[in-house]
């Protein structure tokens, strides 16, 4: 049985309004949990508490009910074990490409020539090795998305949360990040939590997409995806039955919307 990397059991997140009167409920009573090497794409209207989930997955905001955990330890702040991407590359531009995959390692005291080599050898991975000594204005966009990716996976966490890592970039560099992770995903063996609007990224990089109501948002439904190997997106993209999950995840968003509304009437 594959062991658990990343679980939330009954958590509710409530905010107050900008005038610290009323309280918001951004989730309410989500549960679900995600195994070793499994990818799992979570969508939802904006608003619903996706990127909420990441916060408190990754230790930077306490939930107001129930739990995270993170290979069977509950989440009580942000620890080694969790690396997450953001939407922007947040490359520190007085260092170089090298020396920005190796802060994290830095921070963690690893041994230092050992994250030279961890770092050079992510890059490489990446077809950024001859950059190792540019400096992040120097680099495309989706260039220096390659290399926040890099920075994430050389603390070799055993959970990436990404927050719609590829949203910046444009549609070619998409796919051709979307290509690069799952790969690198794949080869690695790590657990991926992934924040995406785009429906189609959604099925082409995941095992199982969940599909979130809005606000306060729960979980709605969940659906497996079954449409050849996770590591060749481009495939996947071309698959006769991407149509049918495209649509399945279409209805369930409204499903989602409907019910929420019944709720309130």
């Amino acid at each position: 049985m594959a062991m658990t990397r990343l679980e939330y059991r009954d958590v509710t997140m409530r905010f107050p309004d900008a005038a610290g009167g009323s309280v918001i409920t951004a989730i309410r009573n989500v549960s679900f949990s995600i195994t070793d090497g499994e990818v799992v794409s979570l969508i939802g209207p904006s608003g619903c508490g996706k990127s909420t989930l990441l916060n408190i997955g990754s230790g930077l905001a306490p939930p107001s009910e129930g739990k995270a955990f993170v290979d069977g330890e509950p989440v009580e702040g942000p620890n080694r074990h969790v690396a997450f991407m953001l939407q922007k590359d947040l490359l520190l531009p007085w260092r170089t490409i090298l020396q920005n995959v190796m802060l994290g390692t830095e921070i963690q005291g690893k041994n230092k020539p050992a994250s030279i080599t961890r770092a050079r050898e992510l890059l490489q991975n990446f077809r950024l090795g001859e950059f190792a000594n540019h400096y992040p204005h120097q680099l495309s966009g989706g260039m220096r998305q390659r290399a926040a990716l890099a920075r994430t996976l050389a603390v070799d966490p055993s959970v990436l949360l990404l927050d719609e890592p590829f949203s910046a970039v444009d549609a070619q560099t998409r796919i051709m990040l979307q290509q690069d992770l799952a790969q690198t995903l794949k080869r690695a063996g790590k657990t991926a939590l992934l924040i995406t609007h785009d429906l189609a990224e959604a099925v082409i990089l995941s095992d199982r997409v969940l599909v979130m109501s809005r606000r306060p948002g729960h979980i709605v439904d969940e659906i497996k995806i079954d449409i050849g190997d996770r590591d060749d997106p481009l495939t996947r993209r071309r698959d006769s039955k991407i149509a049918a999950y495209l649509t399945q995840l279409m209805e369930r968003l409204d499903i989602g919307h409907a019910e929420l509304e019944e709720q309130r009437a």
